[in-house]
Protein backbone atom coordinates (compact mmCIF):
# COMPACT_ATOMS: atom_id res chain seq x y z
CA UNK A 1 0.00 0.00 0.00
CA UNK A 2 1.33 3.08 -0.75
CA UNK A 3 1.48 6.63 1.88
CA UNK A 4 -2.00 8.20 1.70
CA UNK A 5 -2.81 11.46 -0.70
CA UNK A 6 -3.91 14.48 1.24
CA UNK A 7 -7.26 16.31 -0.62
CA UNK A 8 -9.03 19.66 0.20
CA UNK A 9 -12.60 19.60 -0.60
CA UNK A 10 -15.11 21.61 0.48
CA UNK A 11 -18.05 18.66 0.89
CA UNK A 12 -17.69 14.96 0.67
CA UNK A 13 -20.81 12.82 -0.32
CA UNK A 14 -20.82 9.24 0.32
CA UNK A 15 -23.23 7.67 -1.92
CA UNK A 16 -23.73 7.40 -5.63
CA UNK A 17 -27.38 6.77 -6.29
CA UNK A 18 -29.51 9.76 -8.07
CA UNK A 19 -29.37 11.69 -4.62
CA UNK A 20 -25.74 11.87 -4.12
CA UNK A 21 -25.06 12.46 -7.68
CA UNK A 22 -27.60 15.07 -8.44
CA UNK A 23 -26.32 16.96 -5.07
CA UNK A 24 -22.60 16.39 -6.32
CA UNK A 25 -23.89 18.68 -9.65
CA UNK A 26 -25.69 21.06 -8.47
CA UNK A 27 -22.91 21.78 -5.61
CA UNK A 28 -20.02 21.73 -8.20
CA UNK A 29 -22.21 24.08 -10.11
CA UNK A 30 -22.20 26.82 -7.18
CA UNK A 31 -18.60 26.31 -7.05
CA UNK A 32 -17.73 24.07 -4.40
CA UNK A 33 -15.15 21.57 -4.42
CA UNK A 34 -16.99 18.49 -3.87
CA UNK A 35 -16.59 15.23 -4.28
CA UNK A 36 -18.18 11.71 -4.39
CA UNK A 37 -17.46 8.32 -2.55
CA UNK A 38 -18.64 4.93 -3.50
CA UNK A 39 -18.42 1.56 -2.46
CA UNK A 40 -20.22 -0.57 -4.55
CA UNK A 41 -21.47 0.67 -8.21
CA UNK A 42 -23.14 4.14 -8.95
CA UNK A 43 -27.16 3.39 -8.48
CA UNK A 44 -26.35 0.12 -6.70
CA UNK A 45 -28.40 1.05 -3.88
CA UNK A 46 -31.96 1.81 -3.68
CA UNK A 47 -31.58 3.43 -7.46
CA UNK A 48 -31.69 0.59 -9.86
CA UNK A 49 -35.21 -0.78 -7.80
CA UNK A 50 -36.72 2.27 -8.26
CA UNK A 51 -39.36 2.50 -11.09
CA UNK A 52 -38.77 5.38 -12.44
CA UNK A 53 -42.21 7.40 -11.63
CA UNK A 54 -42.00 10.97 -11.01
CA UNK A 55 -44.70 11.06 -9.20
CA UNK A 56 -47.04 14.22 -9.01
CA UNK A 57 -49.09 13.02 -5.77
CA UNK A 58 -52.06 11.06 -7.56
CA UNK A 59 -51.37 7.74 -6.00
CA UNK A 60 -51.22 9.65 -2.41
CA UNK A 61 -54.68 10.85 -3.20
CA UNK A 62 -56.77 7.85 -4.41
CA UNK A 63 -59.11 8.04 -1.13
CA UNK A 64 -60.28 11.90 -2.67
CA UNK A 65 -58.17 13.98 -0.43
CA UNK A 66 -55.31 15.92 -0.78
CA UNK A 67 -52.34 14.46 1.32
CA UNK A 68 -49.02 15.94 2.73
CA UNK A 69 -47.03 13.73 0.50
CA UNK A 70 -49.23 14.37 -2.34
CA UNK A 71 -48.66 18.27 -2.02
CA UNK A 72 -44.60 17.25 -1.42
CA UNK A 73 -43.93 15.98 -5.03
CA UNK A 74 -46.83 17.90 -6.60
CA UNK A 75 -44.09 20.19 -8.91
CA UNK A 76 -41.87 16.97 -9.37
CA UNK A 77 -42.92 16.28 -12.71
CA UNK A 78 -42.62 19.51 -14.40
CA UNK A 79 -38.87 19.82 -12.78
CA UNK A 80 -37.66 16.68 -14.67
CA UNK A 81 -39.31 17.15 -17.73
CA UNK A 82 -37.66 20.78 -17.77
CA UNK A 83 -34.24 18.97 -17.24
CA UNK A 84 -34.76 16.48 -19.96
CA UNK A 85 -36.21 19.40 -22.36
CA UNK A 86 -32.71 20.86 -21.38
CA UNK A 87 -34.42 23.42 -19.63
CA UNK A 88 -33.39 22.80 -16.05
CA UNK A 89 -30.68 22.67 -13.45
CA UNK A 90 -29.49 19.55 -14.90
CA UNK A 91 -28.83 18.20 -18.00
CA UNK A 92 -30.99 14.91 -18.66
CA UNK A 93 -31.33 15.02 -22.04
CA UNK A 94 -29.54 12.00 -22.25
CA UNK A 95 -31.54 10.35 -19.78
CA UNK A 96 -34.20 7.94 -21.43
CA UNK A 97 -38.08 8.84 -21.32
CA UNK A 98 -39.99 4.95 -20.72
CA UNK A 99 -43.08 7.42 -20.79
CA UNK A 100 -43.96 10.78 -21.10
CA UNK A 101 -47.17 9.91 -18.50
CA UNK A 102 -47.96 7.23 -16.13
CA UNK A 103 -51.55 5.56 -15.94
CA UNK A 104 -54.07 4.98 -13.36
CA UNK A 105 -57.05 2.58 -14.22
CA UNK A 106 -59.96 1.40 -12.41
CA UNK A 107 -61.65 -1.76 -12.45
CA UNK A 108 -65.42 -2.05 -12.50
CA UNK A 109 -65.03 -3.02 -8.97
CA UNK A 110 -67.12 -0.09 -7.75
CA UNK A 111 -64.93 0.72 -4.76
CA UNK A 112 -62.08 0.89 -7.10
CA UNK A 113 -64.60 3.64 -9.75
CA UNK A 114 -65.35 5.66 -6.84
CA UNK A 115 -62.20 6.18 -5.98
CA UNK A 116 -60.78 6.66 -9.45
CA UNK A 117 -63.61 9.77 -9.39
CA UNK A 118 -62.38 11.22 -6.87
CA UNK A 119 -59.06 11.14 -7.40
CA UNK A 120 -59.63 12.88 -10.32
CA UNK A 121 -61.26 15.43 -9.12
CA UNK A 122 -59.01 16.56 -6.50
CA UNK A 123 -56.07 16.35 -8.99
CA UNK A 124 -57.99 17.58 -11.69
CA UNK A 125 -55.24 19.42 -13.08
CA UNK A 126 -52.98 16.58 -13.02
CA UNK A 127 -55.24 13.65 -14.50
CA UNK A 128 -57.27 13.05 -17.72
CA UNK A 129 -59.82 10.42 -18.14
CA UNK A 130 -58.97 8.82 -21.53
CA UNK A 131 -61.59 7.90 -24.21
CA UNK A 132 -61.10 4.25 -25.64
CA UNK A 133 -59.60 5.54 -28.56
CA UNK A 134 -56.74 6.89 -26.88
CA UNK A 135 -56.08 4.38 -24.20
CA UNK A 136 -52.77 2.76 -24.20
CA UNK A 137 -53.12 -0.76 -26.53
CA UNK A 138 -53.37 -3.15 -23.58
CA UNK A 139 -56.44 -1.29 -22.27
CA UNK A 140 -58.15 -0.58 -25.31
CA UNK A 141 -58.78 -4.84 -25.66
CA UNK A 142 -62.71 -5.83 -25.33
CA UNK A 143 -61.92 -7.41 -21.89
CA UNK A 144 -61.07 -4.22 -20.67
CA UNK A 145 -64.63 -2.63 -18.67
CA UNK A 146 -62.66 -0.10 -16.36
CA UNK A 147 -61.84 3.51 -16.70
CA UNK A 148 -58.24 5.05 -17.41
CA UNK A 149 -56.82 8.23 -16.38
CA UNK A 150 -53.77 9.99 -17.83
CA UNK A 151 -51.31 11.01 -15.18
CA UNK A 152 -48.95 14.51 -15.60
CA UNK A 153 -46.13 11.45 -14.31
CA UNK A 154 -43.50 10.58 -16.46
CA UNK A 155 -41.59 7.14 -15.92
CA UNK A 156 -37.24 7.43 -16.72
CA UNK A 157 -35.17 4.51 -16.86
CA UNK A 158 -33.21 5.12 -13.26
CA UNK A 159 -29.82 4.18 -14.63
CA UNK A 160 -30.22 6.33 -17.72
CA UNK A 161 -30.47 9.28 -15.43
CA UNK A 162 -27.07 8.10 -13.38
CA UNK A 163 -25.49 7.78 -16.15
CA UNK A 164 -26.45 11.22 -17.36
CA UNK A 165 -25.69 13.11 -14.01
CA UNK A 166 -22.69 11.53 -13.26
CA UNK A 167 -20.63 11.41 -16.96
CA UNK A 168 -19.86 14.86 -16.23
CA UNK A 169 -18.68 14.85 -12.96
CA UNK A 170 -17.10 11.92 -13.37
CA UNK A 171 -13.57 12.81 -12.32
CA UNK A 172 -15.14 14.04 -9.15
CA UNK A 173 -16.18 10.66 -8.12
CA UNK A 174 -14.25 8.04 -5.93
CA UNK A 175 -14.48 4.22 -5.91
CA UNK A 176 -13.63 3.27 -2.50
CA UNK A 177 -13.20 -0.31 -0.44
CA UNK A 178 -16.79 -0.87 1.50
CA UNK A 179 -15.64 -0.65 5.23
CA UNK A 180 -12.87 1.21 4.77
CA UNK A 181 -13.93 4.79 6.05
CA UNK A 182 -12.21 6.25 9.26
CA UNK A 183 -13.33 9.67 10.55
CA UNK A 184 -11.51 11.72 13.10
CA UNK A 185 -13.58 14.94 13.03
CA UNK A 186 -11.52 16.70 10.87
CA UNK A 187 -10.72 14.18 8.49
CA UNK A 188 -11.89 11.61 6.52
CA UNK A 189 -9.46 8.40 5.31
CA UNK A 190 -10.82 6.04 2.68
CA UNK A 191 -8.45 3.18 0.80
CA UNK A 192 -9.94 3.52 -3.02
CA UNK A 193 -10.55 0.28 -5.08
CA UNK A 194 -7.03 0.28 -6.12
CA UNK A 195 -5.13 -0.02 -2.40
CA UNK A 196 -5.04 3.68 -2.52
CA UNK A 197 -5.52 6.02 0.39
CA UNK A 198 -6.99 9.45 0.40
CA UNK A 199 -6.86 11.46 3.51
CA UNK A 200 -9.94 14.72 2.96
CA UNK A 201 -9.93 17.47 4.51
CA UNK A 202 -13.43 18.69 4.63
CA UNK A 203 -15.95 21.14 5.88
CA UNK A 204 -18.74 19.51 5.14
CA UNK A 205 -19.68 15.76 4.86
CA UNK A 206 -23.11 14.70 3.54
CA UNK A 207 -24.66 11.18 3.73
CA UNK A 208 -26.70 9.87 1.04
CA UNK A 209 -25.98 6.26 1.06
CA UNK A 210 -29.82 5.14 1.63
CA UNK A 211 -29.86 2.01 4.00
CA UNK A 212 -25.95 2.18 4.16
CA UNK A 213 -26.27 5.53 6.37
CA UNK A 214 -26.77 4.08 8.94
CA UNK A 215 -23.38 2.36 9.37
CA UNK A 216 -21.70 5.40 8.43
CA UNK A 217 -23.81 7.10 11.19
CA UNK A 218 -22.22 4.41 13.60
CA UNK A 219 -18.62 5.16 12.01
CA UNK A 220 -18.87 8.87 12.35
CA UNK A 221 -19.93 8.31 16.12
CA UNK A 222 -23.26 9.58 15.31
CA UNK A 223 -26.10 7.85 16.59
CA UNK A 224 -28.96 10.01 15.06
CA UNK A 225 -30.90 10.36 12.96
CA UNK A 226 -32.20 6.98 13.37
CA UNK A 227 -33.48 4.95 10.50
CA UNK A 228 -36.54 2.63 9.57
CA UNK A 229 -36.44 0.44 6.48
CA UNK A 230 -40.04 -0.35 4.32
CA UNK A 231 -39.57 -3.50 2.92
CA UNK A 232 -41.49 -4.71 -0.38
CA UNK A 233 -40.93 -7.85 -2.03
CA UNK A 234 -41.39 -6.91 -6.13
CA UNK A 235 -42.43 -9.18 -8.66
CA UNK A 236 -40.85 -9.18 -12.54
CA UNK A 237 -42.20 -11.23 -15.50
CA UNK A 238 -41.22 -11.79 -18.95
CA UNK A 239 -41.43 -14.06 -22.02
CA UNK A 240 -43.61 -12.56 -25.05
CA UNK A 241 -44.91 -9.50 -23.63
CA UNK A 242 -45.81 -7.40 -26.61
CA UNK A 243 -46.70 -4.17 -24.53
CA UNK A 244 -44.54 -1.63 -22.42
CA UNK A 245 -47.05 -0.85 -19.59
CA UNK A 246 -47.21 1.89 -16.99
CA UNK A 247 -50.56 1.95 -14.84
CA UNK A 248 -51.53 1.70 -10.90
CA UNK A 249 -54.19 0.20 -10.81
CA UNK A 250 -57.12 1.47 -8.03
CA UNK A 251 -58.10 -0.25 -5.45
CA UNK A 252 -60.19 1.00 -2.39
CA UNK A 253 -57.18 1.82 -0.19
CA UNK A 254 -54.58 4.61 -0.45
CA UNK A 255 -51.87 2.50 -2.52
CA UNK A 256 -52.65 1.06 -5.72
CA UNK A 257 -53.65 -2.61 -5.75
CA UNK A 258 -50.67 -2.78 -8.25
CA UNK A 259 -48.47 -0.82 -10.03
CA UNK A 260 -46.49 -1.93 -13.30
CA UNK A 261 -43.67 -0.19 -14.86
CA UNK A 262 -41.47 -1.81 -18.32
CA UNK A 263 -38.13 -2.17 -19.44
CA UNK A 264 -36.12 -3.50 -22.17
CA UNK A 265 -34.02 -6.46 -20.66
CA UNK A 266 -30.30 -6.53 -22.45
CA UNK A 267 -31.46 -8.70 -25.26
CA UNK A 268 -34.71 -6.40 -25.98
CA UNK A 269 -37.17 -8.26 -24.36
CA UNK A 270 -39.88 -6.35 -22.29
CA UNK A 271 -39.83 -6.96 -18.50
CA UNK A 272 -42.89 -5.86 -16.35
CA UNK A 273 -41.83 -5.09 -12.84
CA UNK A 274 -44.72 -5.07 -10.46
CA UNK A 275 -45.08 -2.81 -7.10
CA UNK A 276 -48.35 -0.95 -4.99
CA UNK A 277 -50.25 -3.16 -2.61
CA UNK A 278 -48.95 -6.22 -4.22
CA UNK A 279 -45.52 -5.57 -3.01
CA UNK A 280 -46.49 -4.46 0.12
CA UNK A 281 -48.04 -7.47 1.18
CA UNK A 282 -45.85 -9.59 -0.62
CA UNK A 283 -42.82 -8.89 2.47
CA UNK A 284 -44.92 -11.95 4.16
CA UNK A 285 -45.30 -13.94 1.45
CA UNK A 286 -42.42 -16.77 0.38
CA UNK A 287 -41.30 -16.05 -3.12
CA UNK A 288 -43.39 -19.07 -4.87
CA UNK A 289 -46.43 -17.57 -2.61
CA UNK A 290 -45.45 -14.24 -4.16
CA UNK A 291 -45.25 -15.21 -8.02
CA UNK A 292 -48.32 -17.27 -7.22
CA UNK A 293 -50.69 -13.86 -5.91
CA UNK A 294 -49.06 -11.99 -9.07
CA UNK A 295 -50.53 -14.72 -11.60
CA UNK A 296 -53.89 -14.38 -9.87
CA UNK A 297 -53.85 -10.39 -9.89
CA UNK A 298 -53.23 -10.42 -13.52
CA UNK A 299 -55.51 -12.97 -14.07
CA UNK A 300 -58.43 -10.94 -12.57
CA UNK A 301 -57.10 -7.35 -13.31
CA UNK A 302 -56.15 -8.04 -16.89
CA UNK A 303 -58.30 -11.79 -17.66
CA UNK A 304 -57.47 -11.68 -21.43
CA UNK A 305 -53.40 -12.03 -20.67
CA UNK A 306 -52.10 -14.60 -22.13
CA UNK A 307 -49.35 -16.29 -18.96
CA UNK A 308 -48.41 -19.22 -20.29
CA UNK A 309 -44.93 -18.21 -21.77
CA UNK A 310 -44.16 -15.78 -18.64
CA UNK A 311 -40.77 -16.48 -16.46
CA UNK A 312 -41.36 -14.60 -13.11
CA UNK A 313 -38.84 -13.63 -10.34
CA UNK A 314 -39.36 -11.76 -7.21
CA UNK A 315 -36.95 -8.65 -5.58
CA UNK A 316 -37.21 -7.89 -2.08
CA UNK A 317 -35.95 -5.10 -1.76
CA UNK A 318 -35.54 -1.73 1.52
CA UNK A 319 -36.71 1.54 1.27
CA UNK A 320 -34.54 3.36 3.76
CA UNK A 321 -35.41 6.64 4.72
CA UNK A 322 -35.80 8.28 8.55
CA UNK A 323 -37.71 7.15 11.42
CA UNK A 324 -40.09 9.51 13.23
CA UNK A 325 -42.19 8.51 15.91
CA UNK A 326 -46.01 8.18 15.28
CA UNK A 327 -45.77 8.00 10.87
CA UNK A 328 -44.91 4.76 8.73
CA UNK A 329 -43.98 6.80 5.75
CA UNK A 330 -42.34 10.49 5.24
CA UNK A 331 -44.15 12.94 3.40
CA UNK A 332 -41.14 14.50 1.98
CA UNK A 333 -37.25 14.25 1.98
CA UNK A 334 -35.15 14.28 5.30
CA UNK A 335 -31.92 16.22 5.51
CA UNK A 336 -30.54 16.93 9.22
CA UNK A 337 -27.21 18.70 9.94
CA UNK A 338 -25.06 17.64 13.37
CA UNK A 339 -21.76 19.92 13.24
CA UNK A 340 -20.29 18.95 9.39
CA UNK A 341 -22.03 15.68 8.95
CA UNK A 342 -25.19 15.96 6.94
CA UNK A 343 -27.55 12.65 6.48
CA UNK A 344 -30.44 12.70 3.70
CA UNK A 345 -33.10 10.50 2.58
CA UNK A 346 -34.77 11.52 -0.51
CA UNK A 347 -37.80 8.81 0.84
CA UNK A 348 -38.59 8.75 -3.22
CA UNK A 349 -36.31 9.32 -6.43
CA UNK A 350 -38.72 12.04 -7.48
CA UNK A 351 -37.84 14.04 -4.21
CA UNK A 352 -33.89 14.08 -5.02
CA UNK A 353 -33.84 17.49 -6.53
CA UNK A 354 -35.27 19.61 -4.40
CA UNK A 355 -33.36 17.17 -1.36
CA UNK A 356 -30.30 18.80 -3.14
CA UNK A 357 -31.34 22.46 -3.78
CA UNK A 358 -32.21 22.26 0.52
CA UNK A 359 -28.76 20.63 0.80
CA UNK A 360 -27.24 23.71 -1.30
CA UNK A 361 -28.85 26.38 0.16
CA UNK A 362 -27.92 24.96 4.02
CA UNK A 363 -24.40 24.91 2.70
CA UNK A 364 -24.48 28.41 1.07
CA UNK A 365 -26.09 30.01 4.28
CA UNK A 366 -22.78 29.06 6.26
CA UNK A 367 -21.00 30.87 3.64
CA UNK A 368 -18.09 28.59 4.27
CA UNK A 369 -14.76 29.85 3.07
CA UNK A 370 -13.58 27.87 -0.23
CA UNK A 371 -11.05 25.73 -0.89
CA UNK A 372 -8.60 27.33 -3.64
CA UNK A 373 -9.54 25.08 -6.57
CA UNK A 374 -6.75 22.28 -7.66
CA UNK A 375 -7.25 19.38 -9.77
CA UNK A 376 -8.41 16.54 -7.84
CA UNK A 377 -5.95 13.19 -8.46
CA UNK A 378 -6.41 10.53 -10.72
CA UNK A 379 -8.14 8.17 -8.66
CA UNK A 380 -10.46 4.70 -10.00
CA UNK A 381 -13.94 5.32 -10.87
CA UNK A 382 -16.90 3.17 -10.02
CA UNK A 383 -18.81 1.32 -12.33
CA UNK A 384 -22.45 1.52 -12.73
CA UNK A 385 -25.17 -0.72 -11.26
CA UNK A 386 -26.41 -3.93 -13.37
CA UNK A 387 -30.35 -3.40 -13.60
CA UNK A 388 -32.22 -6.45 -11.86
CA UNK A 389 -33.87 -7.95 -14.80
CA UNK A 390 -30.53 -8.06 -16.70
CA UNK A 391 -29.38 -10.07 -13.12
CA UNK A 392 -29.56 -13.96 -14.68
CA UNK A 393 -29.64 -15.49 -11.68
CA UNK A 394 -32.94 -13.93 -10.47
CA UNK A 395 -34.81 -15.89 -13.24
CA UNK A 396 -34.40 -18.85 -11.30
CA UNK A 397 -38.09 -19.45 -10.80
Amino acid sequence: MTDSTAVNVDVVIVGGGIAGLWTLARLKQAGYKAVLLEAEALGAGQTRFAQGIIHGGTKYALTGKLSASSEAVADMPALWRNCYNGRGVLDLTRATLLSEAHYLWSTSNLTSRVSGFFASKVMRARTSELAENARPALFRHAGFKGQIYALDEPVFDAMSVVRAIAEPVMDSILAIKAGNIKYDKDRLSVQAQDDQSYDFDFKKIILTAGQGNENLLAALGLQQPQMQLRPLKMVMLRGGLADMVFAHCMGGSVNPRITITSNRDAQGEVVWYLGGQLAEDGVARSDAEQIKQAQAELAELIPWLDQSKFQWATLAINRAEVKKPGTKRPDTFYVEQQHKVMTAWPTKMALAPVMAERILEMIDNERLKRVAEAELPLWPKPAYAILPWNEASRWSM
